[in-house]
């Protein structure tokens, strides 16, 4: 099952579009936002896009949920499952206790991937490329035997997006 993790995209409509798109031509079955949505723009993006997707309210989306029942907007922590894999998915790293298979965060603006006592803890990084001139999203891959992480990343005015892969066996 591949995951396309996006979070962190502010006021970056464009640039959350290119992710997404990425991310669907790549394969992904789900799209998961991690906060931080700030745009009712973005929101439309991800209900559009063709694929089921699941978005966590951030530290700077309470405006959004005036439309909470229009879209899969949810409040951290929040547990899901799919196949044989658990799931936390939550905006401020708050609730990184190792309780489930796969702990998603954002808000720090900065990737990281760590597997560590069974538990994958993945941050995708900043899609609006505010601390820093590059966005950035990923892609996980779950398989029974493994974790595969892919980092895209983009500079800002340029055309090329950068891979980097991750494998962890679980």
């Amino acid at each position: 099952m591949k995951i396309g993790i996006i979070s962190d995209t502010h006021t970056k409509v464009k640039k959350t579009a290119y992710a997404i798109e990425t991310l669907v031509k790549e394969g992904a079955e789900l799209i998961v936002h991690a906060g931080d949505i700030v745009e009712l723009d973005i929101l439309d993006l991800l209900k559009d896009c063709g694929l089921k997707y699941i978005a966590v309210y951030g530290n700077n989306d309470a405006h959004l949920g005036q439309h909470h029942s229009k879209y899969n907007l949810v409040q951290e922590p929040y547990y899901f499952k799919m196949q044989d894999t658990k799931f936390k998915l939550m905006h401020l790293p708050f609730y990184m206790t190792p309780d489930t298979d796969v702990v998603i965060s954002g808000h720090t603006h900065t990737f990281h991937c760590e597997f560590e006592n069974s538990t994958l803890f993945i941050n995708p990084g900043e899609v609006c490329a505010r601390s820093k001139p590059t966005s950035e999203w990923m892609m996980l891959n779950v398989s029974e035997e493994k974790f595969c992480v892919v980092r895209y990343t983009r500079d800002n005015k340029s055309e090329i997006t950068q891979k980097e892969e991750y494998i962890y066996d679980r």
